[in-house]
């Protein structure tokens, strides 16, 4: 193929980079090399920052074409088809919420408590939790329960890269759990309003399922549920561990409160937002 066919890299990036700058994101360079770094699968850091290596057409279309679909708007993790949490990269797309940094503190803190018999991560998705927790931890067993098909089929494709034991369930909240039979019970449930779903970016809204957002009119009914299953179904003594709109987080701990949890703490997240509810339950019925 003649030279002159092919691209400059460092003109390339500076070409996706006036792109992704225009389509308004904030750090338009950071984003361009990121998409660059994950084409020619190098670490970020590893990608030259200024120099004129020549690139082929067809990976000079295939880095173009990815620019174009974060300019419209598309995630950065579903442009890539991957996703970081803690110690795992996962695959991302349509089907669940996009793993965030800060829900790995959720796994920290329940961890911190309790590292060994049965543990459900209830709200599943991409299985980041569950499998976080069947690798880092020594739980007997490692439940990743989630009421979409879809998100189910993540779980299952992400449980195979890495190699997790979880077991994977299709249910409604906690409702295929026997009374008494966890030793834990972790969630990042749905805790939107209606009206904050509503007004979400569109990055968010138009690109991740509703199911895994929307918490009802007032944010609260899976939390609601959670709380009051947890009763049920959590060993006396067990931990409760959710993650909260800060916002309602006070609300959501004087419920738990009120249902008979001990212990019960609100903990900030990386960003120092109250994010996190713990809570024990108590040995009472």
């Amino acid at each position: 193929m003649a030279p002159e066919l092919f691209a400059i890299r460092r003109e390339l990036l500076a070409d996706a980079t006036r792109s992704l700058r225009d389509a308004g994101l904030a750090e338009p360079r950071r984003e361009a090399v990121r998409l660059w770094s994950w084409l020619v699968r190098v670490p970020a850091a590893a990608v030259p920052p200024d120099d004129g290596a020549l690139i082929s057409p067809e990976r000079s279309a295939e880095f173009l074409a990815a620019v174009a679909r974060r300019a419209a708007g598309e995630p950065l993790a579903h442009v890539t088809g991957w996703a970081g949490f803690r110690h795992l990269t996962l695959m991302s797309d349509q089907r669940a919420l996009i793993p965030r940094p800060e829900t790995e503190g959720l796994v920290d803190l329940l961890l911190a408590r309790t590292r060994t018999g049965r543990v459900a991560d209830v709200g599943t998705g991409s299985g980041c939790i569950a499998l976080s927790l069947a690798l880092e931890g020594t739980f007997d067993q490692v439940l990743g329960i989630d009421l979409s098909a879809e998100a189910l089929a993540l779980a299952r494709e992400n449980r195979r890269e890495t190699a997790a034991r979880v077991a994977l369930i299709r249910g409604d909240l906690t409702n295929s759990l026997a009374a008494r039979s966890l030793d834990a019970l972790v969630s990042n449930p749905p805790y939107l309003t209606a009206a904050e779903y509503g007004a979400l970016d569109p990055s968010v809204r138009e690109w991740e399922p509703e199911l895994a957002l929307s918490g009802g009119p007032d944010g609260l009914e899976a939390i609601e549920r959670l709380l009051v299953e947890g009763r049920r179904v959590l060993r006396p003594g067990s931990w409760l561990a959710l993650e909260v709109d800060e916002s309602r987080a006070g609300q959501c701990a004087a419920r738990a409160g009120a249902l008979g949890y001990t212990e019960v703490a609100i903990h900030t997240d990386l960003f120092g937002r109250e994010r996190f509810l713990l809570a024990r339950r108590s040995d009472a019925e």
